[in-house]
Formats: structure tokens, sequence, C-alpha cells
């Protein structure tokens, strides 16, 4: 009985402080905020994540191919390496070009400019996966168009651009970031509209977690998977080159 009557004035004070911090509503009052190991100014990871596992905006860019694997064969472009191109395409693909800029780059089968209206054949490929490039890139609508006209008739694109994300030096300088209503006008523009998937991915806890560096493996599916389109942190697109 002792102990009983000493706990309650112990606790009661405990509850007056916690019950302030979620009202009903769900609100959190100012002040209340608990930050933990996010009140920092330098993010936990400096490398998108990759010293703690798999970049969570990999993660979004991997499915989205893995989706759609079944376009990735015939010949097949990819930027810098052929890794998605081996991944994904497997035995489906006849034949893999890598572009880049870099004469240094050994992976690469062509030396180029995707700027450059002459850096690629005309209806060539039947697919081209353009991932986390467009930003490098001053003239994305230029790059669009080019790339338009390498692909055959039904060929594919498949495109993936940051949205909300950080800025790391990469060698080349970054110009811009996206939102899906800006992919897709800049892709059906040359594409149409007919045949044109756009889909951001991400929301505020994938967002929170990216941006302090933390790996996909440390969110759960949920927090990975709902989308929020206030909340982007990659934009994945598909788009098909129409057919005469």
């Amino acid at each position: 009985m002792m102990k009983r009557a000493a706990s309650a004035p112990l606790l009661a004070p405990v509850k007056r402080l916690v019950r302030p911090l979620i009202r009903r509503d769900g609100r959190i009052p100012v002040g209340s905020v608990r930050w933990g190991d996010l009140r920092r100014q330098q993010p936990i990871s400096a490398d998108f994540g990759y010293s703690r596992g798999s970049p969570v905006d990999r993660h979004y860019i991997e499915s989205f191919l893995a989706a759609h694997a079944d376009d990735i064969c015939g010949r097949v472009l990819e930027i810098k390496d052929p890794g998605y191109t081996r991944r994904f395409g497997g035995s489906r693909v006849e034949r893999s070009d890598v572009l880049d800029f870099n004469p240094a780059n050994k992976a690469a089968t062509i030396i180029a400019d995707l700027n450059d209206p002459k850096a690629l054949e005309n209806a060539a490929y039947d697919c081209v996966i353009l991932t986390q490039t467009l930003q490098y890139l001053f003239e994305p609508a230029k790059v669009v168009r080019n790339l338009n006209r390498s692909l055959k008739p039904g060929g594919v694109l498949l495109l993936t651009v940051p949205g909300i994300t950080p800025l790391r030096e990469s060698g080349a300088p970054w110009y811009w970031n996206f939102t899906d209503a800006g992919v897709e006008r800049l892709l059906r523009e040359r594409f149409g509209a007919a045949d044109l998937m756009i889909r951001p991915c991400g929301n505020l806890a994938s967002v929170t977690a990216f941006l302090h560096g933390m790996a996909a493996e440390e969110l759960s599916h949920s927090e990975l998977e709902r989308c929020d389109p206030a909340y982007q942190v990659v934009i994945v697109a598909r788009a098909v080159k129409a057919k005469p």
C-alpha cells in the first residue's frame, strides 16, 4: 500500500509533461518537437547514404528499372557504364553502348556530348537508360530531342531525375532539379502524351532520410513506398517514341 500511495504523486507530473507534446488533432506544439539525431547541420552521411547501405534515391531508381526490365532489350544505350543494362536487361540485350564525354572512361563505346545532335545515330536504339544525368546538362530539352531522334520507332526512354536531394560535387556542375510537372512538359513536347508515364517517388520520411544521408535499409517498407507528390526524391518516367 505504501508503494502505491508514493507512486501516484510521482507519475502525475510526468503525465502533465507528456500529454501536451501531441494534441488530439495530431499537431505538436511549438517548442515540443524532439529532433533527436536530426538536430545537426552536417548530414549523418555525406555520400548519399552509400556508406550505410543503399541510397534512398537508388531504391526508387532500381525499383523503377526492375518494373520495366522488359523494355531493356535489343540495342541499349546507357551513360558512363552498362551496369543497369546488364543487371536488368540480361540476355535480352543484343548490343550495349555506353556514352561518356570523358575519353578516359574505358567502359565507354561512344565518346561524345549528349548536347550534340550528332552524338548519336538516328533511329538506332530500342532502349535508352538515362538515370540521374539530366541535371548535369544545361539544355535538357535539347538532350531529350537528341535522345528521341536516336530511338527507333517504338523505342523506349527510361528516365530518372533528381527532385529534393543533397548536392554533391561530382566533377561536373549540377544545373537542375526537377518536378513531375516539369518532366511531363519536357517529354511531352518530343514524345507526345499517348504513351508517357511519369511518377514522383518519395514522401516526407524518405526525403528527410535522404537529405541526412541515411540508407534505404534504415526505413520501413511503408516509409519508402508511400508517395506524396509534395516531397519528390526522384521523378521516374517511361516515354515511348511513336511509330509512324
